[in-house]
């Protein structure tokens, strides 16, 4: 038994070794045409006071571990202040949330992220305000107050026919979307919910106010960007040239205050919708890949998801070559990915060597390179991270009981860490992959000019000097393929994968990456 430790101790140690030396050696930080960004909930991240609450001295404890994931900037989820355990019903503009600690904590965590090239991104909720905000508390106290126009107000007899429309997207709920403060005589518009009043963006006031936030956080607290929140819902959804007008505007706003600031915008919906929002918000989630990939991985179905994510790319290649694809398996809003994939493992680490094979500057969700489980509601998908074994776990927040991700369910961390074959393992080899191999973060995506059956999503990576051959195979059953001309050596294959004679043959939800 001592011996067996002792080689498993060895075997991990190799494993860190191999991989430090290939960032050290290789890796690059390809952020933001390509790099990696990792989302956190401060929230259910790490707990650095014993409170059972996230807090930002908590994640700058873990920066470290961030950098060895291979994260090139982090994502925040809100962090201004909220009533509400998400934070999206923001109160203040110009504050952090005192659960999560003070400006003081946040600027050194940012000046600590920065030291070890980190960037930092935080969400900016600007189409609504939370419902206590001081702006709507006033706006609701009369019609000639200076803050009504900050807001969508209607008189109850102008909009009769809205007071009881219900309106279903992509994003919402089916919801009554006009809500009555309480008076039965105006009614404010809330496309979420009664507690996010809209902002009225036709007010040149409510422009400016946004202006200001923006500068405030780039230019007094230094951050590098902003996650833009419901961003296709700044105006109503039949004024869609207007939203396209407003991101242009902001961009140019910002960039006047930073000019490589990096924006990334949340348009919830198909291709055709998405793209027109690119020359105002340069990078946009992807979701067309996050949905197809699931349904590829669970019907066996690779050539389903090439023939997708070809067909995003060139599309918004005719709308503009300067965009940035923020692609993503799983995140705040979506079941965990584990979930998604049925909890098998094997799909589950080939969802990841197919979303870093893949263009684009992908997103990894806090916990994901644990195999942490979530279903909604959507407190349950924001659960908090195990670092350690309960009983030795400090950071670990307590603000909600787990009902997914426990110690029953998910490894922790630290016992991960000795596990040469875990998930974390894998996602760190597999991020190191791709940053150590430009072709992979950076190079075009082409078709290969040869047949393959639909459980097979192969296609070749080229820069000018790196071209790769990437094959996955999303198939149960193992196969044998023939190896187009010219592609001999192998750079990352899974366990189980042969190359011999011109031919390679996959295991089932396998995947084989080889070079000239």
């Amino acid at each position: 038994m001592k011996k067996q430790i002792v080689f498993s101790l060895l075997a991990v140690l190799l494993l860190q070794l191999t991989l430090t030396q290939v960032e050290a050696q290789q890796a690059k930080n390809y952020w933001p045409k390509a790099g990696l960004t990792y989302e956190i909930f401060v929230q259910s991240f790490n707990d650095s006071n014993g409170d059972g609450i996230g807090d930002f001295n908590g994640v700058t404890e873990k920066l470290d571990y961030i950098k060895e994931l291979g994260a090139n900037a982090i994502w925040f989820m809100p962090i201004m202040p909220s009533p509400t355990y998400h934070k999206y019903d923001v109160t203040d503009y110009k504050a952090v949330h005192p659960d999560y600690g003070t400006m003081a904590d946040f600027k050194r965590l940012l000046d600590e992220a920065h030291a070890r090239d980190i960037k930092v991104v935080i969400d900016m909720i600007i189409n609504h305000t939370g419902s206590d905000h001081p702006w709507f508390l006033a706006s609701k106290s009369g019609r000639e107050n200076p803050y009504r126009d900050y807001y969508v107000w209607a008189q109850k007899d102008t909009i009769a026919s809205y007071l009881t429309k219900k309106t279903v997207t992509l994003d919402s709920d089916n919801i009554r979307q006009w809500h009555d403060p309480g008076h039965g005589q105006d009614y404010y518009y809330g496309f979420f919910w009664g507690g996010m009043p809209d902002l009225n963006f036709d007010s040149p006031k409510v422009r400016e106010e946004i202006v200001s936030i923006g500068k405030f956080w780039l230019e007094e607290v230094g951050v590098d960007g902003f996650r833009l929140d419901a961003a296709k819902h700044i105006f109503p959804d039949d004024r869609p040239l207007d939203n396209h007008a407003f991101w242009k505007e902001f961009r140019r706003e910002m960039e006047a205050f930073k000019p490589d600031i990096y924006l990334v915008g949340e348009v919830y919906d198909k291709k055709e919708i998405v793209a027109p929002y690119l020359p105002g918000l340069p990078a946009l989630f992807n979701f067309d890949l996050h949905y197809t990939m699931i349904e590829a991985l669970n019907t066996e179905n690779g050539q389903l998801l090439y023939q997708k994510q070809k067909e995003v790319l060139d599309f918004y290649q005719g709308i503009t070559p300067d965009f940035i694809d923020a692609t993503f398996s799983s995140n705040h809003d979506q079941p965990r990915l584990l979930n998604d994939l049925k909890k098998d493992p094997a799909k589950y680490k080939q969802a990841l060597v197919i979303l870093m094979t893949l263009p684009g500057a992908p997103y990894l969700y806090y916990g994901e390179e644990i195999g942490m489980l979530g279903l909604k509601p959507d407190e349950q998908i924001r659960e908090p991270f195990l670092w350690d074994k309960k009983e030795n776990d400090s950071g670990r927040a307590s603000w909600i009981v787990p009902q997914y991700s426990t110690d029953a369910t998910v490894t922790p961390l630290a016992q991960q860490r000795l596990d040469p074959n875990s998930y974390f393992n894998h996602y760190k080899k597999v991020i190191a992959l791709r940053q150590s191999n430009p072709a992979l973060a950076i190079g075009s995506l082409e078709s290969v000019m040869q047949s393959y059956p639909k459980s097979v999503m192969a296609f070749i990576r080229q820069t000018a000097d790196q071209e790769l051959l990437v094959v996955h195979h999303l198939g149960s059953k193992g196969m044998e393929f023939q190896i187009p001309e010219g592609f001999k050596y192998s750079i990352y294959a899974t366990e189980g994968v042969t190359v011999k004679q011109g031919a390679m043959f996959l295991p089932p939800n396998s995947s084989l990456i080889l070079k000239k």
